[in-house]
């Protein structure tokens, strides 16, 4: 979904926020249960704003079910590789984000850092 990485390439929230479902679930791995809501994910993509370095997509993939969206950043002293799993509805918003992070101490310095800045 070119239009989400425009957004979030533009550090532009609230584009990004206008292109989620009102009912969108964000599902990570730092975390057990999903995340529900617009405004639920919109404070998930605030937090990772403020919390990702050096932030870049690398490459994007998409076919009838949705978009795949491979990212590169840093958190502290940690790289980390992700991917952004997007699934839209007939209205063309994205209803379910699912977002996958590697290597394990880059997904613990991201959800240590994320709940600081979500609490």
């Amino acid at each position: 979904m070119s239009s989400f990485r425009e957004a979030i390439e533009a550090r532009d929230l609230d584009a990004a926020v206008r292109l989620l479902a009102e009912d969108v679930v964000f599902r990570s791995p730092a975390v057990h249960r999903p995340y529900e809501g617009r405004d639920n994910v919109e404070a998930i993509l605030r937090a990772a704003m403020a919390t990702f370095e050096d932030f870049r997509y690398e490459r994007e993939f998409t076919d009838e079910r949705g978009h795949a969206v491979v990212f590169t950043a840093r958190v502290g002293d940690r790289d980390v590789e992700g991917c952004d799993f997007l699934r839209t509805n007939a209205a063309g918003e994205i209803d379910e984000f699912v977002v996958m992070v590697r290597p394990l101490s880059g997904l613990t310095a991201l959800a240590q850092a994320m709940a600081v800045k979500l609490s």
